[in-house]
């Protein structure tokens, strides 16, 4: 009775049930743990290999295109949600470490790409399969597209072809299983504390921008007495800020207009060398800490939300001059600069302004200092950047110059896209802003859709794989692919290259382009985005290479 109503369903209600109950199964299998290890997210994928195998026994089927589009949209909810949060500090980690990561990943998908080449060479596996097992292995399903495109063009027979989808299938499951044993195996053989990594990392990050300090100086130059701060050297280039100025016993806030006098005390902001270097110019260290406790002055943390002063320049906006505060620092996605008047302001900086009660109040309610708008989700925004990111994941950058379309795909598009809004940060009202449950809600769905998906569709065939012909062979070619060039690379660029853990769990997973493994490695320290960003420093590169590389190798092994 039971079977009758399932299968009595319409083909949108039969894979949703289905999807359901593969992510229920595979969210409870990822909280497993053994000896401290578990699958995580990727339980979802051995969930669905076992509901797909059932389903396939059982005579089961769910609906072929309901199946591509759930798959695709989870994947692209999952890119998207990435890209938006690693966008704002993407531009610098590829400045500071992208050459480096690229490099990296790089030889990890050619020589993958040699170590297939050899597979066939020497162990007689046909074009078309080790085209599809070395697209499986890899986890790169737009990969697995080019192969069969470039086999098309060059005019092998279906059945042939069909023979790249099977590899590519016997292969997937160990190709993310292979990068979660390389993960761990780094983590174990280093004893690595993903905690303490993340704490590593972030004190890195902020040491490469110059920690902000306080100084007390006595000002006792009598050659820059009677001048405006703003015209002193040193307090002119917008590197460090004077936030107080105390002045025969009464503490004030001073601006770039303010005129100094010899025995005023002033409250420095900025790096610690430029601090010292400012102090030795212009007077002498004051040891006593000038604090606001006891004067109508008081200071305060505004959050920056208002749509009106997004973009705008804090010379621009003319704060100081229109409210009589002084702006001493910015926090900007974790990191503290100093405010120089060109910073323009983007939604979600954290302003630290000193100056008397009300006028604080006044500057909050002009830049908007709203904890719920913080916590709103508007998704406007994000439906925009869906779609220019499939636009232009659409787009053949080849430009002619090749018979099979070179594209960043459904994966690469959103999240180039996605990593170019949020660097924006905002279009007129359209804030590229998603508070983090909301991005961390959508990024899960996401990845639990595809995932469900993929083990769905490998699990319908893959126990005949194994059983049957070259399947367990193909497994174990495809296992080679995986493991090999991961491995070795792993290993060379934490001893040799002292790349940091978390940094390479991303980068590992970017160079794979697999998505679940970045939900792997985060799941490990939650609250680092070193996984996230070097996964989008090598992303766009990679994809690139991947999709290129089973045509070039089917050209050249052709031609041998």
């Amino acid at each position: 009775m039971i079977w009758t109503f399932i299968t009595s369903m319409s083909a949108v209600a039969k894979a949703v049930l289905a999807l359901s109950i593969i992510g229920t199964l595979g969210l409870f299998l990822g909280r497993m743990s053994f000896r401290g290890a578990s699958l995580g997210i990727g339980g979802v994928l051995f969930a669905g290999l076992v509901v797909g195998d059932l389903a396939n026994r059982s005579g089961l089927t769910l609906d072929h295109e309901v199946l591509d589009f759930v798959r695709e949209f989870g994947l692209i909810l999952f890119v998207y949600t990435i890209g938006i949060q690693v966008g704002p500090g993407f531009f610098t980690a590829l400045k500071k470490t992208g050459l480096k990561l690229n490099m990296i990943a790089a030889t990890i998908v050619i020589s993958g790409a040699a170590v297939a080449a050899a597979i066939h060479l020497f162990a007689h596996v046909p074009l078309p399969a080790i085209l599809g097992i070395m697209s499986g292995a890899v986890t790169n399903t737009p990969s697995l597209g080019a192969g069969q495109q470039v086999l098309a063009d060059m005019g092998l027979p279906g059945d042939q072809i069909g023979l790249t989808g099977l590899g590519y299938a016997v292969a997937y499951p160990f190709g993310i299983v292979g990068i979660l044993l390389t993960i761990s195996a780094v983590k174990t053989a280093f004893r690595i504390d993903p905690e303490k990594a993340a704490r590593e990392f972030e004190a890195k990050r902020k040491a490469e921008v110059a920690e902000i300090e306080t100084l007390d100086v006595v000002f006792t130059h009598e050659d820059y007495a009677g001048r405006a701060l703003g015209q002193i050297p040193g307090l002119d280039k917008g590197d460090v800020v004077a936030s107080r100025l105390m002045r025969g016993g009464q503490l004030r806030v001073p601006h770039d207009t303010t005129w100094v006098e010899i025995g005023d005390i002033l409250h420095l902001v900025g790096p610690h060398a430029r601090l010292m270097e400012i102090a030795s110019h212009i007077g002498v260290i004051h040891e006593k800490p000038l604090t606001t406790k006891g004067t109508d002055l008081t200071w305060e943390r505004i959050v920056v939300t208002s749509d009106r002063v997004l973009g705008q320049s804090i010379a621009a906006l003319n704060l100081e001059g229109h409210f009589d505060v002084r702006i001493s620092r910015v926090v900007r996605t974790g990191v503290e600069l100093v405010a120089p008047p060109a910073l323009k302001l983007q939604f979600g900086d954290i302003l630290n302004v000193i100056g008397r009660r009300e006028d604080l109040e006044r500057v909050a309610g002009f830049v908007g200092n709203s904890e719920q708008r913080l916590k709103e989700f508007d998704p406007i925004p994000m439906f925009i950047g869906i779609a220019l990111g499939i636009a232009l994941g659409s787009i053949d950058l080849s430009f002619g110059a090749s018979n099979v379309p070179i594209k960043l795909g459904l994966a690469g598009g959103p999240l180039i896209a996605a990593i170019a809004l949020s660097r924006l940060g905002h279009v007129g009202p359209l804030v590229w802003f998603m508070p983090p449950v909301a991005n961390l809600a959508l990024r899960e769905l996401g990845i639990v859709l595809f995932l469900a998906v993929v083990g769905f569709r490998s699990g319908g065939h893959f126990v005949e794989t194994l059983t049957e012909g070259d399947g367990l062979s193909w497994v174990m070619w495809g296992a080679i692919i995986t493991i090999v060039p991961l491995m070795v690379t792993a290993f060379v660029a934490r001893l040799i290259l002292r790349v940091d853990f978390l940094t390479l769990c991303g980068l590992l997973s970017g160079s794979m382009t697999d998505p679940p493994a970045l939900a792997f490695a985060n799941a490990m320290a939650p609250n680092s985005e070193a996984q996230s960003l070097a996964y989008a420093t090598v992303y766009p590169l990679v994809m690139g290479l991947r999709i290129l590389s089973p045509q070039i190798l089917a050209l050249l092994l052709t031609a041998l």
